[in-house]
């Protein structure tokens, strides 16, 4: 086997065609290399091997058109054939030549992650999952090349063969999807099971998406060796042909490979009763594809059953989805998934609905309610103005069902009103969708046409207001505070005067520091001194982010009476010593700080709990920092801040601390490079390509003059 595969290796490097094939491999591989990951700055090289995947139509069928054909175009197959060597040996040397061939380019990208990686956060886990599936479904092509070139003896049919049966491997999926839109009727589900045997490119983007699975690599693996099988038998069929003993070895042939197909499909199928926590691993630096700790330890204490129904076709199912709600049941023999065929059952979601759902949507019953989850929110789109498409950039997935399994599992819903009318910060999507995560309603309001805060407020949020209120607008909050309404108080630094907004913080002896918070302490602010990583204490509301950061932009100090017996405090977030409050920060010069500042440190988030009665108690949460309940603040520290904003929250609503799962993000920042470095990689790629079409030309040259 050592023979033959050297013999083919250098038969490969003797003639043009090697050469060629790297050259256009490396030319097309820079290309891609420079766009994705040097221009756009993508963090993985999953982009560029999906982009050139479809090269592999091409160039495999021209790898592998001369390897059986023209040994029985030149009869020099009879010498082989007749050799005390086995055909196994004589296919698998070479099949190796080849694979040796292939390899060559994808071995030197296998180092540009190392080296990417030196230039930001990089998907080190993700780029050599995709690499891998990138081999593996060019190894079974070339098995399926060499099967193809072992049945003719012409080289131009050999690689038409070879590129028709490539084409359709490339394009199966799209057939696949076309018949499943069509019909689900049991010969449709059926035909869509054989095809997707043949789609050899979906194994590749399953790899290449950050989920690496066991079942993908089984399929590239076991169908190459079944192919390398027939190929073998296909040989030893003429093998014994040229003997005369041909009708025989023609119906064992057929034995042998009926058997093989059953062995592979056997392996294939018996992968998938596996559970995927042992088969299936997310190797994303993010871990987009893994359930948080959160909502693991959730749904293990769910104790109610909770059925999630997906609209659509098994075969049409989101495979991202389907992996999540997998991992669900596999932690809670309470969680239950149907798919509902939208056409089979088109009226199922008037059961809980009168809104049609899209394709993919969840519809979540639980023993107090169903929630629906459209399948759009659970994904988050931004437009690519280079494109002016809309793409997908995160998903919120894990975060819409396991709010959606709370929300129909519980039997109380609390109501929150936003405070409007005062030139409020208000909340973007991010806070807003986490209320809802929480089971948590919520509800603009406008004090002015009102004659008292509604009966069924739980909590009245002022995010930041800039203007003052009346004092009719002070009463009316006065008097829902005094019946023993909750407050979620976010005050703002404003050079107007705010009398009325100090009366209500005044209401739970809470007044402002003068001035902006610096902090001088190099690991307590961000890029700027007034962009503060404050101190998070431990207690009940900060638990789910006492191990994190959390982000807190031009904060303001707080003061309150520690000693006081009326009121109960407790600091959520504190600043380091070495924080100073700038007072004159509209004429100020620069951030250092002057005689007429303030020394800290200071309190920038506290809670205060305040009897009215008896029985009942006025509770606020007083966050005095302008922009911490921001998408922009919230990406510094992914997730966190969303986080201590839902504890809060539900503290105030008096509910259990919910499990509010932040959006994960695909990307994690683009790379960033020196014009020096993109220059010396352009001049790189163009040199290995011009060397070999120079060693394509110059060594048969040579060869020839011998």
């Amino acid at each position: 086997m050592l023979a033959i595969y050297k013999r083919e290796l250098r038969s490969c490097f003797h003639s043009f065609i090697g050469w060629l094939y790297l050259a256009v491999t490396v030319a097309l591989m820079g290309v891609y290399f420079y766009i994705c990951n040097m221009l756009i700055g993508y963090p993985t090289i999953s982009y560029l091997l999906q982009m050139v995947v479809f090269l592999n139509i091409f160039t495999i069928p021209i790898l592998t058109m001369r390897s059986m054909s023209e040994e029985r175009k030149n009869k020099t197959d009879q010498l082989i054939l007749t050799a005390p060597v086995s055909v196994g040996r004589i296919v698998m040397g070479k099949y190796l030549a080849l694979v040796t061939v292939y390899a060559v380019p994808l071995i030197i990208l296998g180092i540009t992650p190392l080296l990417l990686s030196q230039a930001g956060s990089f998907q080190i886990g993700l780029s050599y999952s995709s690499l891998l599936g990138f081999f593996l479904y060019g190894c079974l092509g070339l098995a399926l090349g060499l099967f193809v070139s072992s049945l003719t003896e012409s080289v131009v049919v050999s690689a038409i063969l070879g590129l028709v049966v490539m084409f359709a491997g490339y394009i199966m999926g799209g057939i696949t999807s076309i018949i499943s839109s069509s019909g689900t009727s049991a010969f449709a589900e059926c035909m869509i099971r054989v095809l997707n045997c043949f789609d050899m490119v979906r194994r590749f983007d399953i790899l290449s998406s950050g989920y690496f699975e066991v079942e993908s690599v089984a399929y590239y693996v076991t169908f190459t060796a079944f192919m390398l099988f027939c190929t073998v038998q296909s040989i030893q069929k003429r093998r014994y042909a040229f003997a005369g003993r041909g009708v025989g070895i023609g119906a064992f042939s057929i034995v042998n490979i009926m058997a093989a197909a059953a062995v592979v499909v056997l392996v294939n199928i018996g992968l998938n009763y596996i559970p995927d926590q042992y088969t299936s691993y997310d190797v994303t630096v993010n871990k987009i594809f893994t359930l948080t700790e959160e909502s693991v330890d959730y749904v293990r204490g769910l104790t109610q059953d909770v059925t999630i129904y997906v609209w659509a076709d098994e075969e049409s199912k989101d495979g991202d989805l389907d992996k999540l709600l997998g991992q669900l049941k596999s932690y809670s023999d309470h969680i239950r998934v149907e798919y509902v065929s939208p056409i089979a059952n088109p009226m199922f979601y008037y059961n809980y609905t009168d809104i049609q759902p899209s394709a993919n949507s969840l519809i979540v019953v639980g023993e107090h309610g169903n929630v629906v989850v459209d399948y759009n929110d659970m994904y988050i789109y931004q437009t690519n103005y280079t494109t002016y498409e809309e793409e997908v950039v995160g998903t919120d997935a894990e975060g819409q069902v396991i709010s959606a399994i709370m929300r129909a599992s519980s039997e109380d819903t609390a109501k929150v009103y936003i405070v409007a009318g005062h030139d409020e910060l208000m909340f973007d999507d991010t806070f807003l969708n986490a209320l809802s995560k929480e089971n948590v309603s919520y509800e603009s309001l406008q004090l002015y046409a009102v004659d008292a805060v509604p009966e069924d407020a739980d909590v009245l949020v002022f995010d930041a207001p800039v203007s003052d209120y009346s004092d009719d607008d002070v009463e009316k909050v006065l008097a829902y505070l005094e019946q023993g309404g909750s407050a979620f108080i976010i005050p703002t630094w404003t050079d107007q005067d705010m009398t009325g907004f100090e009366k209500i913080l005044d209401y739970y002896g809470i007044s402002l520091v003068d001035g902006v918070i610096m902090e001088t302490d190099r690991s307590h602010y961000y890029q700027t001194v007034y962009d503060l990583f404050p101190n998070i204490e431990y207690n009940d509301i900060t638990q789910t982010v006492y191990d994190g950061t959390v982000f807190a932009p031009l904060c303001r100090g707080l003061i309150y009476d520690e000693e006081s017996e009326d009121i109960r405090y407790v600091p959520i977030l504190t600043t380091s010593d070495q924080a100073f409050s700038k007072k004159d920060v509209l004429n100020a010069q620069n951030y250092n700080k002057s005689s007429e500042d303030i020394d800290g440190p200071f309190v920038i988030a506290m809670t205060a709990e305040r009897p009215v009665s008896d029985q009942k108690t006025s509770k606020a949460a007083v966050v005095a920092t302008e922009q911490m309940f921001t998408a922009q603040a919230d990406n510094i520290v992914p997730g966190y801040n969303v986080k201590l904003f839902g504890n809060i929250v539900a503290s105030l609503t008096e509910q259990e601390v919910p499990v509010v799962v932040p959006v994960k993000y695909y990307e994690i920042g683009n790379l960033v490079f020196s014009a020096g470095t993109v220059l010396t990689v352009i001049i790189g790629i163009i040199a290995a390509v011009v060397l070999c079409l120079a060693a394509g030309i110059w060594i048969p040259l040579r060869r020839r003059r011998k």
